[in-house]
């Protein structure tokens, strides 16, 4: 029996609902339906403030009004607290990637051996600095590495004989405490990547090997590294990034004025300078600078890992 509509409203709604449906069930429409919320998210927080500093980055912002002023803010980063910054930034990313790429692996392989007891608590107690406060972490750590005899570190210190360190007044001093805190803080992150990827070896490859006399080494060396390269990689790119924006972990220890500027990074730079300074112009070129340092390095590194021939060969 056919519908009977009562009124050409009933009729025409009918006819909206259908639409409605027809869209957002279309194998053609679907798939741009299910990415909007992306593409919205993506340009609301990243593609319009890429944009709007890429133009700030060509002004200069004061209060109430702006003006272009061409390249000059790109010119005025020739000075030497930006080269100090830069080059305090460029050092503390190498040490962390000596430190949190091999030694995470080799953790995270200790972790996945049947033969270590209580792997759940190591893998949890690893992990719980990542879920913890910068902001608190750093006031411990200031604390244990405080300038006074009486300090955790230096009282160490004077009981093997050594004399008290000022910690935070020293570069050498101080960009040891930047990598020993950001160690401390995303070692148990790193170790869960590596697990992830030590699960996905096939348990027939080292049985394989086994067979044919391989020893512990052989196998790390033959097996491991090479099924690991895919993650290693990975990891190595978020550490490379992760090291050229580093803030916290420099903010924590000085806040923003360290003594001869040993604790100053690009990313203070620009807080410093866009917001201390109300400098935003100044502030948005040297951004660019530092995105176009991460986007160069992170292509440097995919270049010379392979990853970028196995896309091309695929």
């Amino acid at each position: 029996m056919q519908p009977v509509y009562s009124t050409h409203a009933e009729k025409g709604g009918m006819k909206k609902n259908g639409f409605v449906s027809r869209f957002l069930y279309s194998q053609k429409s679907a798939p741009y339906v299910f990415i909007a919320p992306f593409v919205a998210s993506i340009s609301l927080f990243f593609i319009y403030p890429f944009v709007h500093a890429l133009v700030m980055s060509f002004q200069e912002v004061l209060p109430g009004q702006t003006r272009f002023v061409g390249m000059e803010n790109y010119a005025r980063m020739l000075n030497p607290t930006f080269v100090t910054a830069l080059l305090n930034t460029t050092v503390y990313t190498f040490w962390t990637l000596v430190v949190l790429i091999p030694l995470p692996l080799l953790l995270a392989v200790f972790l996945n051996s049947k033969l270590t007891r209580f792997r759940n608590f190591f893998k949890s107690a690893l992990f719980i600095p990542a879920l913890t406060s910068v902001i608190v972490a750093g006031v411990i750590f200031r604390l244990m590495f405080g300038e006074m005899d009486t300090a955790f570190a230096n009282s160490l210190l004077n009981s093997l004989g050594f004399e008290s360190v000022e910690w935070r007044r020293n570069g050498a001093a101080g960009m040891f405490l930047m990598v020993l805190l950001a160690s401390w803080r995303w070692m148990g992150v790193n170790i869960l990547y590596f697990l992830a990827g030590l699960q996905n070896i096939p348990k027939e490859m080292f049985e394989a090997a086994e067979i044919d006399g391989a020893g512990t080494l052989q196998k790390f060396w033959n097996i491991t590294l090479p099924f690991l390269k895919p993650i290693t990689v990975y990891v190595l790119t978020i550490s490379i990034i992760a090291g050229f924006r580093m803030f916290e972990e420099s903010f924590v220890f000085w806040e923003i004025n360290s003594p001869g500027n040993i604790g100053l990074t690009v990313v203070g730079y620009i807080y410093k300078q866009g917001f201390q300074y109300n400098d935003l112009g100044f502030g948005s070129a040297v951004g660019m600078v530092v995105l176009l340092i991460i986007f160069m390095a992170s292509f440097i590194n995919l270049k010379l890992t392979g990853a970028l021939e196995k896309e091309d060969r695929q």
